[in-house]
C-alpha cells in the first residue's frame, strides 16, 4: 500500500506500505510497514486493538487492513486510497465488524464473508456441525514450522495447506503438481507434514491412525490422475467442503473427539 508524498520537493515519491498477516499460538494480527521496513502499526483480528506508531497513521491503518481482508492475499501491497473518498458500505461494515465500534453487535461478518467467498479456514470451521473438528497454527517440532490446518473428523484426519495462485493454471498428474508448467513441491510437502503429524499422535497415544495431506489450491485447477488412496491430494478452495462430506466415514464421533483432543494438546507437538 502506497501514501501520499512526504513534502513539495518529493510529490512524486511514494512510500510503499505492505500488510502481511501474522498467526502463531493463537494469535492472529495484521503487520504494516513501510518499505524501509519501519513498523507503521498493527491490528489484532481477535480483539480489534489497533496499535500505530504515529496517530495520524491509524485512518491509513484501517484502510490498509480492509484492503488486505478484502484482497484475500498472503502479503499486500498496493496504493493508499485518497483519505477523503468513502468506503464501499459492505466493506465499511466488514472493516467495523473486524477492528470493532459501537455498531459491532449489529453487524453480521458471516453474510458479508459470504458475498466475496470463503477463506479456507472459515470453509473448515463450518463443518464443525456436521461432527468435523480442525485446529489452526499447529506448531510442529521445535524448530518453528506450523501446520496451517489440522482436520479431525468422520472421514479421517487430514493436513489442510493453502497455495494462492489466482489466475494461474494448476495441474496435477500423478505425484505431482505444477503452476503455469512449473513443477512445485507441494504435494510432496504435504505427504511430509502429514507423516511427521501422523507420527506425533502416534507418539501420543493415538493408536491405528493414518493423516492425509491436503493441498487447498486457489487458482484453475486441473486433477489429471486420481491420487491413491491414503497418498496427499490437492482441491480447488471452492470444492473443500464438498470433498470431504463425500469420503466414507472411517471415524466414529467419540474417536474424532478423542483425537481432537489430544491434537489441541501443545505437548502433542513439542516432542
Amino acid at each position: 500500500m502506497k501514501s501520499g508524498s512526504a513534502d513539495a520537493d518529493n510529490a512524486h515519491v511514494e512510500d510503499v506500505l505492505t500488510v502481511r498477516r501474522w498467526r502463531r499460538y493463537g494469535a492472529d494480527r495484521l503487520y504494516v510497514t513501510q518499505e524501509s521496513g519501519a513498523r507503521v502499526g498493527s491490528v489484532d483480528l481477535q480483539s480489534g486493538e489497533v496499535v500505530v506508531d504515529d496517530p495520524l497513521h491509524e485512518a491509513g491503518l484501517r484502510r490498509a487492513a480492509q484492503a488486505y481482508l478484502r484482497a484475500d492475499v498472503a502479503e499486500l501491497a498496493m496504493t493508499l486510497p485518497d483519505p477523503g473518498a468513502a468506503l464501499d458500505p459492505v466493506d465499511e461494515s466488514a472493516l467495523q465488524a473486524w477492528l470493532g465500534g459501537d455498531d459491532w453487535d449489529s453487524i453480521n461478518l458471516a453474510a458479508i464473508r459470504g458475498e466475496r467467498g470463503s477463506s479456507v479456514r472459515t470453509r473448515l470451521e463450518r463443518m464443525g456441525d456436521e461432527g468435523w473438528q480442525v485446529v489452526h497454527d499447529v506448531p510442529l517440532g521445535r524448530q518453528g514450522s506450523l501446520v496451517e490446518h489440522l482436520l479431525i473428523g468422520p472421514a479421517g484426519i487430514f493436513t489442510v495447506a493453502e497455495r494462492r495462485h489466482p489466475g494461474q493454471r494448476i495441474v496435477v498428474e500423478g505425484r505431482t503438481i505444477a503452476v503455469d508448467g512449473r513443477s512445485m513441491s507441494y504435494l510432496r510437502d504435504a505427504r511430509l507434514e502429514a507423516t511427521r503429524v501422523q507420527g506425533a499422535l502416534l507418539a501420543a497415544a493415538c493408536a491405528a491412525i493414518t493423516v492425509r495431506g491436503v493441498v487447498v489450491v486457489h487458482g484453475d485447477l486441473e486433477v489429471r490422475t486420481v491420487q491413491p488412496q491414503h497418498d496427499a491430494f490437492a482441491i480447488a478452495r471452492q470444492d473443500v467442503q464438498t470433498v470431504f462430506r463425500a469420503m466414507p466415514v472411517r471415524l466414529d464421533p467419540a474417536r474424532v473427539m478423542a483425537i481432537a483432543h489430544v491434537a489441541r494438546q501443545r505437548a502433542t507437538w513439542s516432542r
